[in-house]
């Protein structure tokens, strides 16, 4: 039972037997996790005093600008989650390619595979605004002492053993689920340690939040427009409040503690869609699904999408449940 101001270690230790496999990987997995976090959010909270803000001159995968920052923290989660030897491999969405770990040390037994979107919202550093981090953990599907191949990376949402985020704002905040709840401990910059503060995290059934970027409206699906009006009538509790921070983790957890649905729809500019579906959205329809949520494309559940790419690109709705159902309501009747 979870027990607040519990420390995240003593909390990993107390619920490792109720994780579906009690090896101690996982367990040793999610401490990596959080000790790169620290490292990154130390670097977040001096960004106004050292270069570490602004462009690093190189574009990603994506063809986006990188971060100075988005730089740092990929090296930083990469390396921590390599020194300890705790993973066969990791994809980042700041990497073309997947990274392979020992994959051609037979008597290398590591199970899991990571995939991480290190810096989150990171172009929002520059004005002080909340950023995150994503990840997703998997069990790997090849043999053990084989070398790591993409399938273990292209699995459905659905397989995750584990999934989580950091949110480095006010207070810097580690949120994961393994299967069994969400729960969310904050950082206690004095000493370094993550305590349980939020525990059993859930989203309110209904909500009145709607996040979604509107300077895009004419560019959306009719049934989206269709949404976004309805959310602005004067009926019943509406209108609903507008709030749109452009960094996913930031908006999925104001929603997700007050009642919210976040939305980035396919569109011309984008007709797959811009989030990607392995780094951002699989994790967190994980996390919304535990915590009472729901996620979807407007007609298909997130984590029912077979990946066919690393860097692929989904439609994303997600929050309280009735409101997504109700945005999936105005899909199927306006469509695209």
């Amino acid at each position: 039972m979870a027990k607040k101001n519990q420390t995240l270690g003593e909390f990993i230790i107390e619920n490792q037997d109720s994780f579906k496999y009690t090896s101690g990987e996982l367990s040793r997995l999610i401490n990596s996790i959080r000790l790169a976090a620290k490292v990154v959010n130390h670097e977040v909270n001096k960004a106004g005093l050292v270069d570490i803000t602004g462009a690093a001159g190189d574009t990603n995968i994506q063809g986006e600008d990188q971060q100075k920052l988005d730089v740092y923290a990929n090296e930083k989660f990469i390396q921590t989650l390599t020194k300890r030897n705790i993973v066969c491999g990791i994809a980042s969405e700041e990497e073309d390619d997947f990274v392979a770990i020992n994959s051609q040390d037979e008597n290398n037994q590591n199970k899991y595979v990571v995939l991480i979107d290190p810096l989150d919202g990171s172009s929002n550093i520059d004005v002080n605004v909340s950023v995150g981090t994503i990840f997703s953990i998997y069990r790997r599907v090849t043999p053990l002492g084989t070398p790591v191949k993409l399938e273990d990376f292209l699995q459905k949402g659905s397989k995750q053993v584990a999934a989580g985020y950091v949110v480095y704002g006010t207070s810097t905040m580690l949120v994961y689920t393994t299967g069994y709840g969400v729960n969310g401990f904050t950082l206690n910059p004095a000493i370094g340690t993550f305590y349980l503060s939020h525990p059993n995290m859930t989203f309110p059934e209904d909500g009145n939040i709607y996040s979604v970027n509107e300077g895009n409206y004419l560019d959306f699906p009719l049934g989206i427009k269709k949404y976004i009006k309805y959310c602005q009538e004067e009926e019943d509790e509406r209108p609903y409040t507008s709030r749109y921070i452009g960094s996913l983790v930031s908006d999925f957890h104001r929603n997700m503690i007050k009642g919210g649905v976040y939305m980035y729809p396919k569109g011309s500019r984008n007709p797959n869609g811009k989030l990607r579906l392995l780094y951002e959205c699989n994790p967190m329809a994980f996390i919304a699904e535990q915590a009472n949520g729901k996620s979807s494309d407007g007609y298909t559940r997130t984590m029912d999408v077979e990946p066919t790419e690393l860097h692929q690109r989904v439609p994303f709705i997600c929050g309280s449940k009735n409101m997504v159902n109700k945005v999936e309501e105005f899909m199927q009747k306006f469509g695209e």
